[in-house]
């Protein structure tokens, strides 16, 4: 009967397996174990404690120290003696200990690529991200509402999940609003990190956490898009080596066909290939030559006329100025003058 009775008395209530990867965790109180008024809750540093009475909380302890239920003075805990009564308990008091410090430099990465539309070559592009962030309990009420419930434990591994799917939430939504360019992403990682913090700050008080630290560390594009970016590079660095040889880029594409096909046939297909490749590219080197110098002829020409007639203007007014031609006969030969210009 002794041992039976004093299998009923928790005298000590405490965390004892303090595992570094638990966040939340209940005191186990079974029908063998009960919670009396004469137990006495340890919390240790870093810890804190949290009494919960008929599903409610009804006093939540943040101090370091030894609390005796049945004498000390904390709100809840002075109500001890009229819940426990000759260690029986026709209600059920549940007392859970959490972590208080910050849990530091927990990384997360996007485990599927993010997508959205690349501003300035307009294409789906995908990337994928990774970074670092510490985050704390700080509302213990909204904490339990909103997370916990009937749980008895509460890993920050299982934080982790929750947290890392609202990051990337809060990232696809910022690239799409921000418009950082393909080649943007990498010097805009801060300023990035920044924009998403400030929006996940908000969601973490929502489930009675506080966002301490927020980092994006690095980006890495899909294959399919570092593909298409270089593919882009190489027709604007073709596009700039064919304006230098006053050539179209559509001028430059197909002389680039014709000879890599020359190079492919072997034999006389292949001499007939260069042989077209040449002469393709003679004749439009030949046509923008020819058109650069009708262009020269044409405006040497009009200098030329302009030149003429000018002279012509100058004497003809001479000619007037002396006496040699009258107004009339000045003024019909500068309309003729003028009119062929």
């Amino acid at each position: 009967m002794l041992n039976i009775f004093r299998k009923q008395l928790a005298s000590v209530i405490e965390w004892n397996d303090n595992s570094p990867n638990i966040l939340w965790y209940q005191f186990p109180a079974t029908n063998n174990n009960q919670i009396i008024n004469a137990s006495k809750l340890i919390v240790a540093p870093g810890q804190g404690a949290v009494l919960v009475y008929e599903g409610k909380i009804a006093d939540v302890i943040e101090d370091a120290g030894i609390y005796n239920l049945k004498t000390d003075n904390h709100p809840f805990i002075t109500t001890m003696l009229k819940i426990r009564q000759s260690f029986k308990s026709e209600h059920k008091l549940y007392i859970y200990f959490f972590r208080k410090n910050d849990i530091v430099n927990q990384g997360w990465g996007t485990a599927s690529p993010i997508k959205y539309l690349e501003p300035e070559y307009q294409f789906p592009i995908q990337l994928k991200m990774n970074g670092n962030y510490s985050f704390s309990i700080s509302n213990i009420a909204q904490f339990y509402q909103q997370i916990i419930g009937q749980r008895n434990q509460y890993t920050i591994q299982e934080a982790k999940e929750l947290i890392s799917n609202r990051i990337i939430q809060e990232i696809t939504s910022k690239l799409a609003q921000m418009q950082y360019g393909y080649l943007q992403i990498d010097s805009k990682l801060i300023e990035l990190s920044e924009n998403v913090k400030q929006e996940l700050i908000n969601e973490f008080v929502k489930l009675g956490l506080t966002l301490s630290d927020f980092r994006i560390l690095g980006s890495q594009f899909d294959d399919e898009t570092d593909s298409r970016i270089a593919k882009i590079a190489n027709i604007s660095a073709d596009a700039t080596a064919a304006s230098k040889a006053n050539l179209s880029y559509a001028e430059m594409e197909k002389l680039q066909a014709m000879r890599d096909a020359a190079k492919n046939e072997g034999g006389i297909a292949g001499l007939g290939a260069q042989f077209v490749a040449g002469a393709e590219l003679s004749k439009i080197y030949t046509q923008h030559v020819a058109d650069t110098v009708h262009k020269q002829n044409m405006f040497d020409t009009q200098t030329v006329d302009t030149e003429d007639t000018y002279t012509k203007l100058t004497k003809l007014k001479q000619l007037l100025d002396i006496g040699a031609i009258t107004q009339v006969e000045y003024d019909t030969k500068k309309k003729e003058y003028v009119d062929k210009l």
